[in-house]
């Protein structure tokens, strides 16, 4: 390796599995040898990686049927990141995307990296939860003109992307729910929602629901669970279509392991009405990828949406992003950038 390229690197591990939810203190920012790119392989300096919700699923255990391996105590994290390379088969200053997030630099084997899509202006975008969105409302739930969509956790990675997308795809009316006022005039201000339902407000989410949509909903993107499907169930109309894009009612519960979110539903409503109720597998939707990245971008350039999310500055803020994330504390996408 040339001198001038770095001979370590940091990144962060998981040092113990937490009892309930993860804190900072379960990480630690090690430094490690970096070695140098092998035939095919790329040395990358990252600059950015997406904190997702579903490390906290590998970090709990429970990971049947997900696609992805546990994390056991000394194991590098990892998940989607975006990257420069330094050096090795592709030239110097080449942007790529690929999984090996939570550390500054990788050496990436050939097949496990991609050059970023010159759709996005941003590279910073290429790590967007949209795409899961844009899926939902496309391939499960199909919205159409004069729909009233209700997308729960609106503020989230996908959420805060899901309102302006519905919206562009068609629907009439489009509600989101969040845990906080703050966040609801964001959704009502910025990101495209004509109502905001507050998890924590006093009233009950029905009775929440039933005003905002006194003649019901017609598609569901649901990335929470619980309480509020089924308060969305009992207000689906006749032919409703319900996505589900995620569970942290469950994943994010600090008496569970991340694996599940039991949910009490009406299903005498469910066959009444005929509501479609359908889990979103990226994987069962290949085409999916470009044809999202290619209309972000445009809606992008076009100032017909935008990217909500948050930057934490430096791989010092990692070992605390996951339990942020959890928390709450931030709209949108949560990166950290190195």
């Amino acid at each position: 390796m040339s001198p001038n390229l770095p001979q370590r690197t940091r990144a962060v591990r998981l040092s113990a599995v937490p009892e309930g939810l993860p804190e900072a203190h379960h990480f630690e920012l090690v430094q490690t040898p970096l070695p140098a790119p092998g035939e095919g392989e790329v040395l990358v300096r990252n600059r950015y990686f997406s904190v997702f919700p579903g490390l906290r699923t590998l970090i709990g255990g429970e990971v049947d049927g997900v696609p992805l391996p546990p994390l056991r105590p000394g194991d590098t994290l990892f998940g989607p990141a975006v990257g420069e390379v330094l050096d090795g088969a592709l030239p110097p200053g080449t942007l790529v995307s690929h999984y090996a997030g939570w550390r500054e630099h990788a050496v990436l084997p050939a097949g496990s990296f991609a050059l970023l899509d010159p759709a996005l202006p941003d590279p910073a975008a290429q790590l967007s939860m949209g795409e899961a969105a844009y899926g939902a409302l496309t391939r499960l739930a199909e919205v159409r003109p004069g729909d009233t969509v209700l997308v729960t956790g609106a503020a989230g990675g996908v959420g805060s992307l899901a309102g302006r997308i519905a919206r562009l795809l068609g629907a009439g009316r489009v509600i989101g729910s969040t845990s906080s006022a703050a966040k609801g005039d964001r959704l009502t201000g910025e990101l495209g929602y004509d109502a905001a339902l507050l998890r924590d407000s006093g009233t009950p989410f029905g009775v929440q629901l039933a005003e905002a949509a006194p003649d019901g909903i017609d598609v569901l993107v649901d990335s929470v669970g619980g309480e509020q499907l089924a308060a969305a169930v009992l207000a689906g109309r006749a032919g409703a279509r319900f996505a589900l894009v995620g569970a942290v009612s469950g994943q994010f519960a600090p008496d569970r392991a991340g694996g599940s979110a039991p949910a009490v539903l009406d299903t005498f409503r469910i066959v009444v009405n005929g509501i479609s109720l359908r889990g979103y597998r990226g994987s069962e939707h290949p085409g999916v990828a470009a044809e999202w990245t290619a209309r972000f971008g445009g809606w992008l350039r076009s100032g017909e949406i935008t990217f909500p999310h948050t930057v934490l500055p430096g791989i010092e803020r990692a070992p605390g992003a996951l339990r942020e994330l959890i928390d709450g504390r931030h709209v949108g996408a949560v990166l950290v950038g190195l």
